[in-house]
Parts: C-alpha cells; structure tokens; sequence
C-alpha cells in the first residue's frame, strides 16, 4: 500500500504539471499581441507623429506622449470593468473580450487618415483607439495576472507566473523587432509614410489569432463560483464595495507595492530605450535599435530567472533587491544613459537596470494575486494596479520629455528614486518572504 501513493501520484502530478504550462502558454500568447499593440505606438512615435501634427509644429512631439499618458487615465476604468466581469463570469471569457478590443482599435489606427487628409480628426481618432486600448489593457493586465497566478500549480508559481512579464516584454521585443526588419528593407521616410501601418496591422492580426487560443483555455474560476454570480447569490463578487470596505489593506498593500516598480518599469523601459534611440540617432538608427532590441530581449530573457529564484527564496527576498537597487540606480541610468554612445556601455548601463528591474517585474503578478480573495482578485490586481501604473507608470515618458525641454532632468531621476523608495519601505516592512496567502489557500 505505501509504495502504490507516489506511483498513482506522480502521473496525477505530471498531468497537473502539463495541463498548467498549457494554460500558462495560452494565456501569455495573448499578452505578448495584447503587450506588442501597446508598445508599437511608443517604439514608432517617432515615425508617424507627423501623420497626426502637423511637422512645423514643436510640440508634436509632446502631443504623442500626452496621448500614450491618456490612455492610462482609461487603466483604471477597464480594470473596474473587467476586473468585476472576470470576478462573476469568468477569467476566460474577460480576457477573450479585451484581446477582440486590442484588435478592433489596432486595426483602426492602421487605416486613419493623416492630419493633411482630415486635419485634427486625425489625432481625434488616434487618442480615441488608444483611449480603448487603454481601457482594454486595463483589464488585462488584472485578469491575466490573476488567470496566470492561478493557473500556475503551487510550487512553481514564481516560475510559471513570470511569464506574464516574459509576455509583456516580449511585447516591446517584437515591436522592436518589427522596426528592425523594416529598417532592414526600407528608408526612414518609408515607415513614416506608410510603414507604421503594418505595425499596427500586424498587431490587429496577432490579436484575432489569440482570440481563437484562448477560447480553448481552461478556466481558473470555479463554475459554482460563476453560477452563484449569475444568479445572484455571490453579490461580493467583483465588487467595489467589498474591495474598498472589506479588502482595502491589500488594495492599498497592491497600489504601493506597484508604484515603484511601474515607475521604474517605464522609466527603464520605454524612456531607456529612446534615450539609446535618440543617444544614435542619426546615421547609427540601425545600430541603436540592435541595442534595444537586444538589451530587451535580455530582460525578458530575466523573468524566468526571478521568478524560479522567488519559489526558492521567497518573493520579499526580490522585492527589496529591487527596491534598493533602483534607489542606488536610478540617477545614474537617468543621468548618464543619453550620453553612452558606444554600443557596449550604452547596452551595459541598461542591462544592469533590467537586473534590478526583474527583481520586481518577475513576481508583481503572483505578489499581487496572493493579496486576494478569489471572489475579489481580478478587480483587487488589476484596479490597484491600474491606480499606481496611471499616476506613476504612465506618466513617466511624458514627464521625461518635459524634464527634457525644461532641463530638469535631475529633478525627474530624484522623483523616480524617491517613488521607489517608497514601495521599498513597504517591501521591507509590510510583506513576509512566504506567509499565508489566499492563493495557497493558507489564508483564511
């Protein structure tokens, strides 16, 4: 009898094991298209922002950024709408629903007409499609957190949950990609006529393909859990009440846990990557996109890293491996990144921001999505995320470009140093290396 247990068991465990990494590959199929559709427009801002403004106007470049701040202001709204939609009916079908809005607004900016053609209506109609995007990407990041962190067998979760991140890298990844491969065949003026309209397609492309992948997922949430939604039974499920009057610690817990580390995500990331742009601009375009799309391949390269050491040493261990190296940090990659212009050293100073960067980006999903109760946690990730990443993740490429024109980039790299300072006081004193939690079930 004693030696029957693991030879029943090890299959049980196997099956549970594939059955998981499916779910988890499904799932991260749709965050890269929904990831790559969110970063091309910052990785070809500066191809097709004469499209939308006018060229003799000086501001257009702050236009641009203003629209990718805006669509943040939607981050919360589509995190309330699908956070509440995936509480009561269901991961699956929320994530399907955001991944068909991602593709119909991709498509649309893929065909507008250009500010010569249709003036102002031009720019109208691209902060319409990018406010729903916005508003869809809100949604997915706290469903397909949640979805990914549940899917993911106990255990492994660090791991397997780390590549929500692999997915939203590779996100920027392919959208680099993309521009590599056509500034490999085409002209700069080319993309700027037309050549951004294929990004933009190839996303809308990407996003239909997903939405068949994840109509053949499984479903995290319990089918007595989406009945007892539907027919009334569950009245705290995806609500806000229950979230701000019964689950507001771990709300709050959530926003400051995400506040440092989207500021410095898009701080490293999206304003790391145009400093080097912009550091080779010129006739070194080539070169400079080979840096980016190599040191971001690198951290995407990282998630799993994290995420399989924080299975081991715990999730704080990270966290504040973070913190304190984005205090120590941030200054210098802000200072000193613009004026690296040999390819190794401009590689190396943001590659070693990506090492820090991981020790937040690897794990925030499944950090957050042990906060939660099940009938809560869609809408607890993904508004308390959607807070802090439309105040401070947001924001940053905007207030970069605005340190810039007014020369006060010392002042944008001291207000980053001190965001994170913050979430690291809350790492160090507020968060436990392997506690209870809600996922475990250990947490009551």
């Amino acid at each position: 009898m004693s030696t029957s247990v693991p030879a029943t068991a090890a299959p049980s465990d196997r099956a549970a094991l594939r059955r998981s990494i499916s779910n988890t590959l499904k799932g991260s199929a749709g965050n890269l298209v929904e990831w790559y559709d969110v970063y091309v427009y910052s990785v070809f801002a500066v191809y097709f922002e004469s499209q939308f403004f006018s060229a003799a106007d000086k501001n257009s470049t702050m236009y641009v950024w203003a629209i990718f701040a805006a669509t943040f202001l939607m981050r919360p709204i589509g995190a309330w709408y699908f956070g509440r939609f995936a509480d009561r009916y269901g991961r699956r079908l929320a994530l399907t629903v955001s991944v068909t809005m991602m593709a119909a607004c991709s498509f649309l900016i893929a065909i507008t007409p250009t500010a010569s053609q249709i003036g102002i209506w031009a720019a109208v109609i691209l902060l319409f499609a990018r406010l729903l995007q916005g508003f869809a990407t809100g949604g997915e990041y706290g469903t397909s957190a949640t979805y990914m962190s549940e899917a993911a067998i106990p255990g492994r979760r660090g791991f397997l949950s780390s590549f929500h991140y692999v997915t939203l890298v590779g996100g920027h990844v392919l959208a680099q990609l993309t521009l590599l491969c056509m500034l490999t065949f085409w002209d700069k003026p080319e993309i700027s006529a037309w050549g951004w309209r294929v990004a933009f397609g190839i996303g809308g492309i990407g996003a239909i393909v997903v939405f068949w992948l994840r109509r053949t997922m499984d479903e995290s949430l319990q089918s007595d859990s989406i009945e007892a939604a539907r027919d009334g039974r569950a009245k705290a499920s995806g609500s806000m009440r229950e979230l701000f009057v019964n689950q507001w610690r771990p709300l709050l817990l959530c926003f400051l846990i995400t506040a440092g580390g989207t500021v410095a995500f898009y701080t490293y990331s999206v304003n790391g990557p145009k400093m080097i742009q912009s550091a080779f601009a010129g006739n070194d375009v080539m070169t400079g996109t080979l840096i980016n799309l190599g040191v971001l391949t690198f951290l995407m390269v990282l998630q799993p890293i994290g995420g399989w050491l924080s299975d081991m040493v715990g999730r704080k261990s990270l966290l504040v491996f973070f913190g304190i190296g984005g205090v120590l940090y941030s200054w210098y990659l802000i200072t000193e990144l613009p004026n690296q212009h040999d390819p190794f050293m401009a590689f190396l100073v943001l590659g070693i921001g990506f090492v820090i960067l991981t020790g937040y980006t690897s794990i925030n999903a499944v950090v957050k999505a042990e906060l939660f109760p099940t009938h809560v946690r869609a809408l607890g990730v993904g508004f308390g995320y959607a807070m802090a990443n439309s105040l401070f993740g947001g924001t940053a490429p905007l207030l970069y470009q605005g340190a810039l024109k007014t020369g006060q980039v010392n002042l944008f790299a001291v207000y980053v140093t001190a965001i994170i300072a913050v979430s690291l006081v809350v790492y160090m004193f507020f968060l436990t290396n392997k506690g209870p939690n809600w996922l475990d079930g250990t947490r009551k």
